[in-house]
């Protein structure tokens, strides 16, 4: 029996783990959070006054929600959110680890059915 040279190297083994590990970086690279850079910035006199409204709602791990601090149900919530400006207003979400993702769920579908653009979901590091 003949045995012949190893003179070729396959690559497509490297090149599948190699595309396993981008997909995974690329997945985790999205949930890094993203650092400010401190700017003082300069004063115009034709500055205009945008008065945006921060929202602060969280949801406790048996399932209440808080609306700036004040314990509310969800259809004072949503009443109070109707008040709100979708564009310019940004929404803070806190949520318990414990408590069932369903009231995460009905939350955001209240805020895409008022169509708010400024969401942030807070987690800790």
């Amino acid at each position: 029996m003949r045995r012949e040279r190893f003179d070729k190297m396959n690559v497509v083994p490297f090149i599948d783990i190699v595309l396993v590990l981008l997909v995974i970086v690329l997945a985790t690279a999205t949930f890094v959070t993203n650092k400010t850079i401190n700017v003082d910035l300069p004063s115009a006199s034709s500055k205009k006054n945008e008065e945006k409204e921060s929202i602060h709602i969280a949801i406790d791990k048996e399932g209440k929600y808080f609306y700036n601090k004040e314990s509310l149900t969800l259809e004072l919530i949503t009443e109070r959110l109707s008040k709100l400006d979708p564009k310019k207003d940004l929404i803070s979400l806190h949520m318990d680890k414990e408590s069932a993702f369903q009231y995460f769920v009905d939350l955001i579908d209240i805020l895409k059915a008022k169509e708010f653009k400024n969401i942030s979901i807070l987690t800790k590091q």
